[in-house]
């Protein structure tokens, strides 16, 4: 017994136990996220994985702790795992979000990430004494807290070690936890106080969308039989059509004198010709006045069968080709009419490239088909098991990209994006490009999830143990409700700007205001409470549109304050 008692002693208190190590990294990772998935009362919200940072305060205010050596080592290991995910995640979507009517809803993202900056420094020349060196590295923290951006933490936390190389680098940590509850109380808070200031009747928005959808149709799938019978078209080849009308589509199958075909660009129409036709939505009327009138034709029971199958692309080969590079009517006798990508219909445009993990619609005699569905893979299997050979590339780079040294004016010491920025960039650029040098970066999202929380949480269990030695006195015995309050206004007076200009000026819808603010404070909780608000994917839209350029810009500003105002 008394054997057991001191093994039992041994594995709780020696802080160069592996045992420990790994038992400390459970118990407070396993508890912080029991508890954060509990609902705040009256509020509906919940803390989510970003409770682990308190599980993790108060195992180290408690004395439970690790070598240094090894917690900096699973800190920067966690945040390097976490950080990359997110680069992939939001690559393959970072430059298309400025396209179209991106580009304002990003400006106004911008502009509150800039706000969050300003109010963060007005704050603290206001009402912090300048010369501590220890005050604008908390006031950093609190600001990441108050947006609950955790990368912007990792970011600013790994910057730090550049500039106090010297001494300990200040525990950034206490400000975080102060301001993040009220960050996600004030963020949803903000977008009903906009409701009401504006005086929103959400009746009124979700009618808007509506009309706004039926006058502008997004470029979603169209299919229709149709019947020639303009008499300039007969005997014109479909590419001719197609260049006369100035409108894209598909004809995947044609029906002359009662023979089904696969047409490809060279196949002649005739007048009385039936045409199954897909194109974007918004052409479709075009194409009918152009070519003929909306007929129905039973396909299923023509003289030659035709099929219609889902294939999924899982062929490295085929990533990043367009469909007009694989001439899939003239080669191998099928029509390709729509893809299917991360939940969304698209039509399949001749220039659109395929990425591993979509899914193409295929038309046309079933053995013809079938090699089609050799030809890109359609295995789900191969998708099952993440390529991480390719992750583990663009870490190495990413790393290396991190610590090129850049000289900034103004800066005595060159400085470097560190272990967070560089990792992020190159998985943003592998994310979007990758194909030229074919990496295969595809992971299911569940995969990409797990990944990303691992790293998270084990990211956030070694800040807060290393920060729980002095969390007490710096923050209950120190400044502790000054971050409160201070975080509440870095939280709120940008959002309620930057809604009133959205609103006011631009006349965002509500619903779409609601996502953007979400995805500019990069909050789920925020996006979670839209969609409950909204009977619409507007504020999915919102929330996606300006969600990959405010990741970016949180973790950059949350490094640049350090480097360029911080002395050690």
């Amino acid at each position: 017994m008394i054997f057991f008692m001191e093994w039992l002693q041994a594995l709780a208190i020696d802080s160069t136990s592996i045992a420990h190590i790994v038992l400390l990294y459970a118990v407070v990772i396993s508890v912080g996220i029991f508890v954060g998935k509990q609902k705040i009362p009256f509020t509906g919200i919940s803390l989510g994985v970003s409770f682990v940072l308190f599980a993790g305060l108060l195992a180290g205010h408690l004395g439970f702790t690790g070598t240094l050596s090894t917690i900096n080592f699973i800190q920067d290991f966690g945040l390097i795992i976490f950080v990359y995910c997110i680069g992939l995640q939001v690559g393959p979507g970072f430059f298309e979000s400025f396209q179209k009517g991106g580009v304002t809803m990003n400006m106004l993202a911008t502009g509150l990430v800039l706000l969050n900056v300003a109010v963060t420094l007005v704050l603290y020349y206001c009402f912090y004494d300048t010369s501590n060196p220890y005050n604008l590295p908390m006031m950093v923290g609190v600001l990441c807290g108050a947006v609950t951006n955790t990368p912007g933490l990792g970011a600013a936390t790994e910057a730090l070690g550049q500039v106090f190389k010297d001494g300990p680098a200040p525990q950034i940590a206490s400000g975080y936890a102060c301001a993040y509850p009220l960050g996600v109380v004030g963020i949803i808070g903000g977008t009903i106080a906009l409701r009401y200031l504006c005086r929103i009747v959400l009746q009124k928005e979700e009618d808007q969308i509506t009309a706004e959808r039926a006058e502008n149709p997004h470029a979603k799938p169209h299919k229709m039989t149709l019947k020639v019978s303009n008499a300039a078209l007969d005997g014109k080849t479909l590419l001719q059509v197609r260049n006369f009308l100035g409108r894209d589509f598909v004809c995947s199958r044609a029906l002359h004198e009662g023979h089904v075909s696969i047409p490809n660009r060279d196949t002649m129409i005739h007048l009385d010709d039936s045409l199954y036709i897909v194109c974007a939505e918004d052409d479709a009327e075009a194409i009918i006045a152009f070519i003929g009138p909306e007929i129905h034709v039973e396909w299923a029971v023509q003289d030659v069968p035709m099929v219609s199958k889902s294939i999924l692309v899982t062929q490295p080969s085929m990533n990043g080709k367009t469909f007009g590079q694989l001439h899939f009517s003239s080669v191998h006798g099928v029509n390709v009419t729509r893809i299917q990508r991360s939940g969304m219909n698209l039509f399949a445009d001749r220039n659109l490239r395929m990425q591993v993990g979509d899914k193409i619609i295929v038309v046309g005699p079933e053995d013809a088909v079938d090699r089609v569905a050799n030809l890109m893979g359609n295995s789900i299997k191969r998708l099952d098991h993440p390529n991480l050979s390719a992750i583990f590339i663009g870490i190495f780079v990413g790393i290396i990209f991190g610590s090129i040294p850049f000289a900034i004016p103004g800066i005595p010491t060159p400085v470097k994006l560190g272990l967070a920025g560089g990792p992020l960039i190159i998985a943003i650029l592998i994310g979007r490009f990758g194909y030229k040098f074919h990496l295969v970066t595809y992971t299911t999202t569940s995969a990409n999830l797990m990944l990303r929380e691992f790293g998270l949480v084990l990211f956030l269990a070694s800040v807060g143990i290393k920060a729980g030695g002095n969390f007490w006195n710096t923050v209950v015995a120190g400044d502790g409700l000054k971050y409160v309050w201070c975080g509440f206004l870095i939280t709120v007076i940008p959002i309620l700007i930057i809604g009133l200009i959205a609103r006011l000026k631009y006349k965002m819808n509500y619903f779409t205001l609601m996502g953007l603010l979400a995805g500019a404070t990069t909050d789920p909780p925020a996006l979670a409470f839209a969609n409950q608000s909204a009977n619409n994917d507007a504020p999915a839209v919102g929330y996606s549109t300006v969600y990959p350029l405010s990741m970016f810009l949180r973790i950059l500003t949350a490094q640049i304050i350090i480097l360029l105002l911080c002395h050690a």
